[in-house]
Protein backbone atom coordinates (compact mmCIF):
# COMPACT_ATOMS: atom_id res chain seq x y z
CA UNK A 1 0.00 0.00 0.00
CA UNK A 2 1.27 3.44 -0.86
CA UNK A 3 0.40 5.32 2.31
CA UNK A 4 1.23 8.67 0.76
CA UNK A 5 -1.36 8.21 -1.98
CA UNK A 6 -4.54 10.14 -1.16
CA UNK A 7 -7.84 8.58 -2.09
CA UNK A 8 -10.62 11.11 -1.59
CA UNK A 9 -14.06 10.17 -0.36
CA UNK A 10 -15.37 12.39 -3.13
CA UNK A 11 -13.97 9.84 -5.61
CA UNK A 12 -16.99 7.69 -4.73
CA UNK A 13 -19.81 7.86 -7.27
CA UNK A 14 -22.30 7.51 -4.40
CA UNK A 15 -20.89 10.51 -2.56
CA UNK A 16 -20.78 12.62 -5.71
CA UNK A 17 -24.36 11.71 -6.59
CA UNK A 18 -25.71 12.43 -3.11
CA UNK A 19 -23.83 15.72 -3.00
CA UNK A 20 -25.41 16.74 -6.30
CA UNK A 21 -28.93 15.75 -5.27
CA UNK A 22 -28.76 17.46 -1.87
CA UNK A 23 -26.53 20.45 -2.68
CA UNK A 24 -24.11 19.39 0.05
CA UNK A 25 -20.48 20.41 -0.35
CA UNK A 26 -18.11 17.52 0.44
CA UNK A 27 -14.66 18.92 1.24
CA UNK A 28 -11.60 16.88 0.46
CA UNK A 29 -10.09 15.37 3.59
CA UNK A 30 -6.61 16.53 4.53
CA UNK A 31 -5.86 13.15 6.07
CA UNK A 32 -4.36 10.23 4.25
CA UNK A 33 -6.28 7.03 3.74
CA UNK A 34 -4.48 5.16 6.53
CA UNK A 35 -5.15 7.97 9.02
CA UNK A 36 -8.84 8.01 8.21
CA UNK A 37 -9.06 4.23 8.39
CA UNK A 38 -7.43 4.26 11.83
CA UNK A 39 -10.31 6.38 13.15
CA UNK A 40 -12.68 3.50 12.45
CA UNK A 41 -10.51 0.91 14.21
CA UNK A 42 -10.53 0.47 17.97
CA UNK A 43 -7.62 -1.03 19.85
CA UNK A 44 -9.24 -4.48 19.87
CA UNK A 45 -9.70 -4.22 16.10
CA UNK A 46 -6.04 -3.30 15.73
CA UNK A 47 -5.03 -6.41 17.68
CA UNK A 48 -7.20 -8.65 15.49
CA UNK A 49 -5.86 -7.07 12.33
CA UNK A 50 -2.25 -7.40 13.50
CA UNK A 51 -2.81 -11.07 14.32
CA UNK A 52 -4.23 -11.71 10.86
CA UNK A 53 -1.34 -9.92 9.18
CA UNK A 54 1.38 -11.56 11.26
CA UNK A 55 -0.12 -15.02 11.51
CA UNK A 56 0.48 -17.99 9.28
CA UNK A 57 -2.94 -19.56 8.77
CA UNK A 58 -2.85 -23.04 7.35
CA UNK A 59 -4.44 -23.25 3.95
CA UNK A 60 -6.98 -25.94 3.21
CA UNK A 61 -5.78 -28.89 1.14
CA UNK A 62 -4.83 -27.41 -2.19
CA UNK A 63 -6.82 -28.50 -5.18
CA UNK A 64 -6.09 -27.97 -8.84
CA UNK A 65 -7.82 -24.85 -10.06
CA UNK A 66 -8.45 -23.41 -13.44
CA UNK A 67 -9.24 -19.77 -14.24
CA UNK A 68 -11.75 -18.19 -11.87
CA UNK A 69 -14.45 -18.11 -14.54
CA UNK A 70 -17.06 -19.79 -12.37
CA UNK A 71 -16.54 -17.27 -9.57
CA UNK A 72 -16.71 -14.42 -12.08
CA UNK A 73 -20.02 -15.71 -13.39
CA UNK A 74 -21.36 -16.07 -9.87
CA UNK A 75 -20.44 -12.49 -8.98
CA UNK A 76 -21.87 -11.18 -12.24
CA UNK A 77 -25.07 -13.12 -11.60
CA UNK A 78 -25.49 -11.63 -8.14
CA UNK A 79 -24.82 -8.13 -9.46
CA UNK A 80 -27.29 -8.59 -12.32
CA UNK A 81 -30.04 -9.92 -10.04
CA UNK A 82 -29.64 -7.03 -7.58
CA UNK A 83 -29.49 -4.45 -10.38
CA UNK A 84 -32.64 -5.92 -11.92
CA UNK A 85 -34.48 -5.60 -8.61
CA UNK A 86 -33.33 -1.99 -8.31
CA UNK A 87 -34.56 -1.23 -11.83
CA UNK A 88 -38.08 -2.47 -11.09
CA UNK A 89 -40.44 0.45 -10.78
CA UNK A 90 -42.77 0.48 -7.82
CA UNK A 91 -45.93 2.53 -7.37
CA UNK A 92 -45.51 6.27 -7.83
CA UNK A 93 -46.35 7.00 -4.20
CA UNK A 94 -46.59 10.66 -3.30
CA UNK A 95 -45.43 10.00 0.27
CA UNK A 96 -41.81 9.31 1.05
CA UNK A 97 -42.56 6.50 3.53
CA UNK A 98 -43.23 4.09 0.65
CA UNK A 99 -39.97 5.00 -1.03
CA UNK A 100 -38.08 4.61 2.25
CA UNK A 101 -39.44 1.10 2.70
CA UNK A 102 -38.46 0.27 -0.86
CA UNK A 103 -34.93 1.60 -0.36
CA UNK A 104 -34.46 -0.30 2.91
CA UNK A 105 -35.74 -3.49 1.25
CA UNK A 106 -33.16 -3.12 -1.53
CA UNK A 107 -30.41 -2.53 1.03
CA UNK A 108 -31.45 -5.69 2.89
CA UNK A 109 -31.43 -7.65 -0.36
CA UNK A 110 -27.86 -6.48 -1.03
CA UNK A 111 -26.69 -7.54 2.42
CA UNK A 112 -28.42 -10.92 2.13
CA UNK A 113 -26.84 -11.71 -1.24
CA UNK A 114 -23.39 -10.17 -0.89
CA UNK A 115 -22.48 -11.39 2.62
CA UNK A 116 -22.60 -15.15 1.81
CA UNK A 117 -20.94 -14.51 -1.56
CA UNK A 118 -18.03 -12.83 0.20
CA UNK A 119 -17.71 -15.79 2.54
CA UNK A 120 -17.63 -18.30 -0.32
CA UNK A 121 -14.95 -16.36 -2.17
CA UNK A 122 -12.87 -16.15 1.01
CA UNK A 123 -13.09 -19.90 1.51
CA UNK A 124 -11.88 -20.53 -2.04
CA UNK A 125 -9.09 -18.01 -1.60
CA UNK A 126 -7.97 -19.62 1.66
CA UNK A 127 -7.59 -22.94 -0.16
CA UNK A 128 -5.28 -21.46 -2.76
CA UNK A 129 -2.07 -20.95 -0.75
CA UNK A 130 -0.86 -19.87 2.70
CA UNK A 131 -0.39 -16.32 1.42
CA UNK A 132 -3.95 -16.19 0.10
CA UNK A 133 -5.20 -17.76 3.33
CA UNK A 134 -3.63 -14.81 5.18
CA UNK A 135 -5.38 -12.40 2.85
CA UNK A 136 -8.68 -14.17 3.52
CA UNK A 137 -8.07 -13.84 7.26
CA UNK A 138 -7.41 -10.11 6.86
CA UNK A 139 -10.65 -9.75 4.94
CA UNK A 140 -12.56 -11.39 7.79
CA UNK A 141 -11.22 -8.78 10.20
CA UNK A 142 -11.83 -5.91 7.81
CA UNK A 143 -15.42 -6.99 7.29
CA UNK A 144 -15.94 -7.03 11.05
CA UNK A 145 -14.23 -3.67 11.57
CA UNK A 146 -15.77 -1.79 8.68
CA UNK A 147 -19.12 -3.56 8.51
CA UNK A 148 -20.74 -1.66 11.36
CA UNK A 149 -19.37 1.67 10.11
CA UNK A 150 -20.59 0.95 6.59
CA UNK A 151 -24.04 -0.01 7.91
CA UNK A 152 -24.25 3.17 9.99
CA UNK A 153 -23.28 5.44 7.10
CA UNK A 154 -25.44 3.77 4.47
CA UNK A 155 -28.41 3.95 6.86
CA UNK A 156 -28.27 7.75 6.49
CA UNK A 157 -28.88 7.64 2.72
CA UNK A 158 -32.70 7.42 2.91
CA UNK A 159 -32.74 10.56 5.04
CA UNK A 160 -30.76 12.43 2.39
CA UNK A 161 -33.10 11.17 -0.30
CA UNK A 162 -36.08 12.39 1.69
CA UNK A 163 -34.73 15.94 1.48
CA UNK A 164 -34.39 15.57 -2.28
CA UNK A 165 -37.93 14.16 -2.45
CA UNK A 166 -39.39 17.12 -0.53
CA UNK A 167 -37.49 19.65 -2.62
CA UNK A 168 -38.83 18.16 -5.85
CA UNK A 169 -42.36 17.98 -4.48
CA UNK A 170 -42.35 21.58 -3.28
CA UNK A 171 -40.97 22.78 -6.62
CA UNK A 172 -43.78 20.92 -8.42
CA UNK A 173 -46.40 22.53 -6.19
CA UNK A 174 -45.28 26.06 -7.01
CA UNK A 175 -47.38 27.85 -9.64
CA UNK A 176 -46.08 27.03 -13.09
CA UNK A 177 -44.75 29.68 -15.44
CA UNK A 178 -47.44 30.22 -18.08
CA UNK A 179 -44.78 30.73 -20.74
CA UNK A 180 -43.54 27.14 -20.62
CA UNK A 181 -46.82 25.45 -19.84
CA UNK A 182 -45.42 23.80 -16.70
CA UNK A 183 -44.24 20.25 -16.21
CA UNK A 184 -46.53 17.27 -16.61
CA UNK A 185 -48.30 16.24 -13.38
CA UNK A 186 -46.27 13.64 -11.52
CA UNK A 187 -43.14 14.27 -13.57
CA UNK A 188 -41.25 15.10 -10.41
CA UNK A 189 -41.98 11.61 -9.04
CA UNK A 190 -40.50 10.06 -12.16
CA UNK A 191 -37.39 12.20 -11.68
CA UNK A 192 -37.12 11.14 -8.04
CA UNK A 193 -37.52 7.44 -8.83
CA UNK A 194 -34.75 7.61 -11.43
CA UNK A 195 -32.50 9.45 -8.97
CA UNK A 196 -33.19 6.87 -6.25
CA UNK A 197 -32.33 4.06 -8.67
CA UNK A 198 -29.06 5.79 -9.47
CA UNK A 199 -28.21 6.07 -5.77
CA UNK A 200 -29.01 2.39 -5.20
CA UNK A 201 -26.81 1.33 -8.13
CA UNK A 202 -23.96 3.48 -6.78
CA UNK A 203 -24.42 1.87 -3.36
CA UNK A 204 -24.36 -1.56 -4.98
CA UNK A 205 -21.00 -0.74 -6.54
CA UNK A 206 -19.59 0.21 -3.13
CA UNK A 207 -20.90 -2.96 -1.48
CA UNK A 208 -19.34 -5.09 -4.24
CA UNK A 209 -15.87 -3.54 -4.02
CA UNK A 210 -14.58 -6.12 -1.47
CA UNK A 211 -16.04 -8.86 -3.68
CA UNK A 212 -14.15 -7.55 -6.70
CA UNK A 213 -10.96 -7.40 -4.64
CA UNK A 214 -11.31 -11.03 -3.53
CA UNK A 215 -12.15 -12.09 -7.06
CA UNK A 216 -9.07 -10.34 -8.41
CA UNK A 217 -6.86 -12.01 -5.79
CA UNK A 218 -8.43 -15.37 -6.57
CA UNK A 219 -7.78 -14.96 -10.28
CA UNK A 220 -4.14 -13.99 -9.71
CA UNK A 221 -3.60 -16.87 -7.31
Amino acid sequence: MQVSRRTGFTDSALVRLLARLTDITVPESRQGFADRLSQWCGWTDAISLSAALDGSPAAAPRRARGPADAERREVDGVRAALAKAIAERGAFASDFASHRRRYLARQQAMETAIGPLRGRLRAKLAAASPEMARLAAVDVVMEQVLGSQEHRLLATVPGLLEKHFERLRQAAERPADASDGGAAPGAWLDVFCRDMQGVLLAELDIRLQPIEGLLDALRKS
